[in-house]
């Protein structure tokens, strides 16, 4: 079956789950981050979520998925997780816990099962685009999918950035 978008591991996860997803693929940069690829694909930055992979106060990997407008309160996170304290990885130690490249972590298909908790607020959006497993690949889902292929724990941890 030909397709017109990566075979990610995350591709692969979404399709053993059966969610329906529709690809998008765009010119990535370096340091563009979810307001580059809201505007090359015309999505609400506040809808492409970002896949985040942090580390507590043991040094624990844990992934945070959160709207593209908006940074992760870590003080607000870590009491809410019951941490000490949260703090994302170094890019090398990121690609090592998710086995994606910064700039195309997918919270589908990590390398090792992580704890992923997810901004309670994007359940209220009708579409997300999160990263397919690959720079300049997005792929637009119901976050109902995202909460039934994930389970993640909910939390509040936006903050304005």
């Amino acid at each position: 079956m030909a397709t017109d978008h990566p075979v990610t591991q995350a591709v692969r996860v979404l399709r053993a789950h059966g969610v329906p997803f529709k690809p998008h693929q765009y010119a990535w940069r370096e340091g563009g981050g979810t307001a580059a690829s809201s505007a090359a694909l015309g999505a609400p930055e506040h809808a492409v979520v970002k896949t985040l992979i942090m580390e507590d106060d043991q040094r624990r990997p844990l992934v945070v998925l959160m709207h593209g407008d908006k940074q992760v309160s870590t003080k607000n996170l870590a009491r809410q997780i019951g941490a000490r304290s949260v703090q994302p990885c170094k890019p090398e130690v990121a690609d090592r816990h998710s086995g994606y490249q910064v700039g195309g972590t997918s919270p589908f298909g990590t390398k090792s099962a992580l704890p992923v908790y997810c901004q309670r607020t994007i359940l209220e959006l009708e579409r997300i685009w999160i990263n397919g497993g690959g720079r300049g690949f997005l792929v637009e889902i119901d976050p109902k999918d995202l909460v039934r292929v994930l389970q993640p724990t909910l939390v509040d941890a936006a903050v304005d950035g």
